[in-house]
This record gives structure tokens, C-alpha cells and sequence, in this order.
């Protein structure tokens, strides 16, 4: 039963220091596809969890190798797993002890993984479904335990079936975001020795010696009130929006009040009514507020080139070609250039330029473009500098067709990391700041930007193979990071609208995301700015879709499937509201967020959609009030139109300025 694929193990655990060859070993012999939905079959080799139902989710294979290294088994134990799942991880022990006993606390969880386990032949495992704080009496003494979640203290049960020389490996924390790898040690005169193997994030355990039920947010699919009801409720309390482009938005512009940031968010990336709709508000707000700029989920130097258009300032001296990476329908869509020719009348007729607003991409995967942007700033302003750069830099010349195989051969011992390099390249600009700015501030802020992008993405392409939670706060810290520079830059006083996914943008602790060890800028900004942030997140039923089936795939207008019996977004279908806004914050009638406040499935359709697999790929659990301050509804939905520029937006300019198509 040998996996026919071994280089994710090279690549994931051994390139990552689990250098067992036991454990090596017992990884190999183990298919993981197996034991995975067979609509995630082609996900069983990335280093992330991947849902396996019942709210639950197959650990990462590093955390279990890390697990399996730390209990040194020989081959000759007696073994405890609490948290069974898919039966994954107590497949890979029973490679390397004598027999193991797993409990699982979710009845359905159980039932499948014995008979999984069964079936693959794995005939040293044995299944009980059960509280797993309580262990499994019955069989111990036991010489290895491993406990897949994380609770406040370990189990006093477990410590006491625990072997003399027995080790016992468990995340534990003060509270179930914050919790550390420990293993337990009973030495032979029995006194117990603790070792800290780093910090982790597990989903909470739970039972009589752990976390309660309802200790915790994100659970397993907990019991709903009566959605006929809430559903009612929703109807009574929302504002109808009858027409998009007409009807009033006063009331949220009230709501929004003096809020510094808002966060406009989207539950996919290709339908048309969300991004009208941000830009709607926007409109509002650059117009009644004085808003100072919009900031999107979009790369640094290609929003830039909207940013110089929209302010009326000169093209850069770098050639290429922006919003040329996929997924291109994201911004080179008739929406988003309907709100730029919008934005630039609207500055043009501001004689006054610094009050002119501005528009900033806050993402990092412009490496070799903001290099280009780097060097053509040094060329004008400090040639010495710029050919320092340009040393630096070279070092990753060789991976700009690929920058994600730049990280792989980082990882693997085949490449040097370039990091020290582009960090001295960023401290340097940094310490020259002032010399810079005073030629040009604007010019040495764009540039400094960019140092900071080609810093961060030469990270992110490394943490890519460090598991999903990895990159994505990577990203998420760098966007946030990039926001609060954009704050900083335009003033105490500024204040700014940012575009992004609902993933991005809704509090992450509020999701089931947090149980993931991730992070996102809804929750960062909520962290440093408080009630001054107003997040509004985004919703549909059904209708159509601009994505792809897979990655760097053709786009495609692909039909959404009404929402899940279970989802946030069936209660707002049933409603028989069109489309509403509905205040989460301050409501008319506080009772609705108390209804919606208990965990309940939320669609994410991001640049893939997979609609045979929709439950597992784009569905996750979370507490809509404790998310966003405000819900904006539409029941059904269209794709974006792809752009298609016809007509120059001014004589003098390209046709094609400023998408470069």
C-alpha cells in the first residue's frame, strides 16, 4: 500500500527537519488520499487540513510527524490516540506501534474511520467512539498517547494511563488560541517531566477534562434555532434595496459614522452586484465624508498604475503589463473601470492635489515587478544604490518565470535563501528616508513599498510549503501592514475603504479560521483600531459566477448553486427579500443578532469554484455578528464582465490606459 507519490514527504517533512526514518517510512506506506473526501483527493499531498465533516478537518502531516517524532516509538508500544478523525494519523502510528487504540467523541466520525481502517487492512487499530479526555481505562497502561486538540491542562485520566517511561504529546494553552506542543514524560519512579516543543493551534478538545461544548465557537454542526423563524425575523428588520444604483445607502453611511476604515468585503471574486456595490458606497463616502483612498486586494505597482491615472499624474518609467496575473477578470472588469473613470472626473475636479483620492493594492505577489519599480526609482535618484540593487536582487532573477519554485528550492537544500539580501536592500532605503523623501515623497513612498513587497513575497513563497496558516498570515500581516502605511503616509486624520473577500475581511476570530491558526486583516484591524473599523460583509443564493475550475484556468461563467440547508446564506434566501441591507452592529431589533450569533455554515467562492464539491471546498463555520457590522444581500447575482475597452478614456492617454490589456 505504497502512496505513488513520495515527494511531498522529501518536500514537507524531511525538508522541514523530521528526520526519522521511521516515520519516514510509516508516512510512505500510508496513502493519505484515502482518507480525505474523495473530491479533495488531489489536496491529500499539501501540508494543510483539509474538511473531513462534521465541522472537523484531517491535521496537517507536519503536525503529526511532529507528534509521531516526539513519542519515539520503537515498534513495540501500546498506543492512545484521542481525536480519531478520518483515522489518518492512527493509520501512520500503527506503523510504528505494536497496537493502537484511538477514541473519537463524534459518533459518525467513528463509525467511518473504523470502517476505513478496516478496509485498508490497518488491523492494529482499534475504534471507539467516546469522550477522549476520559482515554480508554480499559487498555492501559499505555507507552504512547497523542492527543490531537488542544485543552486548558492535560487530563488527569490520560496522565494516569500513562506507562512508566510512557510519553504523551498534547497542545496546551491558557485559552484555545493560544497553546504550546508539550510532551509528558513518566519517568521510572514515576514523577512526570515536561518538555515545550513549540507553539501550535489545535481545535479545542472536548469533554469532562477538557473544554466544555460551549466553550468554544466553532464546533461540530451545534443546534439551530427554529430558521423558519429567523428567517421571518430577517424580513422585518431588513432595509430593502430595490435598486442598486438609486436607492438611498443613508442610513449605512449613519451607521458607518466616523468609522476610520471600512471594510467592504465580497463572497466570491467574480460577481458583478458586489463589486458595483462597493463602489456605490465608496462613491458615498469619497463623496459626503472625504474619504482619502481605496485600498484593494490587488498587487502593489499594478493598482499603482490606476492610482497615477485616476490622480492625473505621470506614467511610471517601468513598461508591463498590470493585472496580467491570474486571476485577470479580478480587476480588468467593466465594474472596476466604470468606478476608476468615476474616481478620476470625480479628482479632475479638484484643483487642489493632495486632496485628490487615491487607489493602492494592498497584496504581494508582484515580486519581480516591484523590483523593476526599486531599481527605476534608484536609477533616477542614487545610481550607487541602484547598482547595489541590483546585485541584491540578481540572486532571484533565475525564478521569475516561478517565483513559488524559487521557495521549493529553498526548502529542499537545492537554492540559497535570498532573504538576507532583499531585507539589507529594504534597510537601506529605509535609513535613507529622509535624503529620498526630500527629493520626492511620493515617488520614495511607492518605491519603499515596493522593497517592502519584494521583502514579504520572497518570504511568502518560502512559507508556502509551511502549511496554509503560514502563508496566508504571512499575507494577511503584509496587507495589514500595507494599510497602516497607507494611514500613516496620508496623515493622522485619514481615513480609508479597503476591498477584499469576506475571508479577508470579517473578523477570523469569528470563523473557524481561528481554530486554524489564521489570522486575517479584518481581525488585525480590529486588534489596532477597534469600533473605528466597520466591516460589511457580502452575500448570494445563487445565479453566476467569474471563475475557474482550477488554478491559472480559463474563466469561466459558472452557474452558484442555491445556499446550503444549514448556511447563513439559506436563512437570508428565505427571507424572500431580493436584496437588503441588514445591521449586525446596532440593529432595529436586537433580537436578530442574537439569532444569528450561534455558528452557522458561510460560503467563500474565491478565484475556484468547485460546485460538485461545494460543502467541503466553500463552506465554513462561523458567528455572522461577530464578524461583520453589517450584511449587504443579494439573492441572486451575475458574473463580471470581463473588460473589453472600446473608446479611450481621454485623447491623449493609450487606448488601453490604465489596464495595459
Amino acid at each position: 500500500m505504497t502512496d505513488p507519490s513520495d515527494a511531498w514527504i522529501d518536500l514537507q517533512l524531511a525538508g522541514r527537519g523530521i528526520l526519522d526514518e521511521r516515520v519516514l517510512e510509516a508516512f510512505r506506506s500510508v496513502p493519505r488520499s484515502e482518507f480525505v473526501p474523495e473530491e479533495l483527493a488531489e489536496y491529500a499531498h499539501e501540508d494543510e487540513p483539509l474538511p473531513i465533516g462534521e465541522g472537523q478537518t484531517i491535521s496537517q502531516p507536519y503536525i503529526v510527524a511532529v507528534t509521531l517524532a516526539a513519542l519515539e516509538l520503537r515498534g513495540d508500544e501500546r498506543a492512545l490516540e484521542v481525536g480519531t478523525g478520518s483515522g489518518y494519523a492512527a493509520a501512520v502510528m500503527s506503523r510504528l506501534a505494536r497496537e493502537v487504540f484511538t477514541v473519537e467523541r463524534l459518533e459518525p466520525l467513528a463509525g467511518s474511520a473504523s470502517e476505513r481502517l478496516a478496509r485498508l487492512g490497518f488491523e492494529n487499530v482499534h475504534v471507539r467512539c467516546g469522550d477522549g479526555t476520559l482515554g480508554w481505562a480499559e487498555h492501559a497502561p499505555y507507552e504512547a498517547i497523542a492527543v490531537a486538540a488542544g485543552g486548558p491542562e492535560i487530563p488527569e485520566a490520560l496522565l494516569d494511563q500513562l506507562a512508566p517511561g510512557g510519553r504523551l504529546v498534547m497542545p496546551v494553552g491558557p485559552d484555545e488560541n493560544s497553546q504550546t506542543l508539550v510532551r509528558v514524560t513518566r519517568e521510572k519512579d514515576g514523577r512526570l517531566r515536561k518538555d515545550s516543543l513549540g507553539a501550535v493551534r489545535f481545535v479545542p478538545l472536548i469533554g469532562e477534562q477538557g473544554w466544555p461544548e460551549e466553550g468554544g465557537l466553532v464546533r461540530a454542526p451545534p443546534p439551530q434555532s427554529d430558521a423558519a423563524a429567523v428567517s421571518k425575523l430577517i424580513h422585518e428588520v431588513a432595509e430593502p434595496l430595490r435598486d442598486l444604483e438609486r436607492r438611498s445607502v443613508d442610513a449605512l453611511i449613519e451607521r458607518i459614522g466616523g468609522a476610520r476604515l471600512v471594510l467592504l468585503g465580497e463572497a466570491t471574486h467574480g460577481t458583478s452586484e458586489f463589486y458595483r456595490m462597493r463602489a456605490r458606497i465608496s462613491r458615498e463616502l469619497i463623496e459626503r465624508c472625504g474619504f482619502d483612498f481605496v485600498a484593494v486586494e490587488a498587487d502593489w505597482p499594478d493598482a499603482m498604475r490606476i492610482n497615477r491615472y485616476v490622480r492625473d499624474e505621470p506614467r511610471s518609467d517601468v513598461e508591463f503589463t498590470p493585472f496580467s496575473r491570474f486571476p485577470t477578470w479580478m480587476w480588468r472588469n467593466e465594474e472596476v473601470s466604470e468606478f476608476v473613470e468615476w474616481l478620476r472626473t470625480h479628482n479632475l475636479e479638484r484643483r487642489d492635489r493632495s486632496r485628490r483620492v487615491a487607489f493602492y493594492g494592498l497584496d504581494l505577489y508582484s515580486m519581480f515587478t516591484s523590483i523593476a519599480h526599486v531599481l527605476a526609482y534608484l536609477d533616477r535618484i542614487d545610481p550607487d544604490a541602484a547598482r547595489v540593487a541590483r546585485g541584491r536582487y540578481g540572486m532571484l532573477t533565475p525564478w521569475q518565470e516561478d517565483p513559488a519554485a524559487y521557495g521549493k528550492a529553498v526548502l529542499v537544500g537545492r537554492y540559497s535563501s535570498s532573504e538576507a539580501a532583499v531585507v539589507a536592500m529594504l534597510r537601506d532605503m529605509l535609513q535613507r528616508r529622509l535624503d529620498y523623501a526630500q527629493q520626492d515623497g511620493e515617488a520614495f513612498f511607492d518605491a519603499a513599498q515596493n522593497a517592502h513587497v519584494v521583502t514579504n513575497a520572497e518570504r511568502y513563497y518560502r512559507a508556502m510549503y509551511y502549511g496554509s496558516a503560514a502563508s496566508w498570515n504571512l499575507r494577511d500581516t503584509h496587507m495589514f501592514n500595507t494599510l497602516e502605511a497607507l494611514l500613516n503616509y496620508h496623515g493622522p486624520q485619514s481615513r480609508g475603504i479597503v476591498w477584499e473577500h469576506n475571508s479577508h475581511l470579517g473578523d477570523a476570530q469569528a470563523t473557524e479560521m481561528s481554530h486554524r491558526g489564521e489570522l486575517n486583516v479584518g481581525q488585525l484591524c480590529r486588534e489596532r483600531f477597534g469600533d473605528a473599523v466597520y466591516a460589511v460583509g457580502f452575500g448570494t443564493d445563487h445565479g453566476t459566477v467569474a471563475a475557474a475550475s482550477d488554478w491559472d484556468g480559463p474563466m469561466q461563467r459558472m452557474r452558484v448553486r442555491p445556499a446550503h440547508p444549514d448556511s447563513y446564506e439559506r436563512l437570508c434566501h428565505d427571507s424572500q427579500v431580493p436584496a437588503f441591507l441588514l445591521p449586525l452592529r446596532t440593529p432595529r431589533r436586537p433580537a436578530i443578532r442574537d439569532e444569528l450569533m450561534q455558528p452557522r455554515l458561510e460560503r467563500a467562492i474565491g478565484v475556484i469554484y468547485r460546485p460538485d464539491s461545494e460543502r467541503m471546498s466553500h463552506y465554513f463555520y462561523a458567528s455572522l455578528p461577530l464578524q461583520f457590522d453589517e450584511l449587504v444581500w443579494f439573492d441572486e447575482t451575475r458574473a463580471v464582465e470581463p473588460l473589453q475597452m472600446t473608446r479611450r478614456p481621454s485623447p491623449e492617454l493609450p487606448e488601453t490606459y490604465p489596464f495595459g490589456l
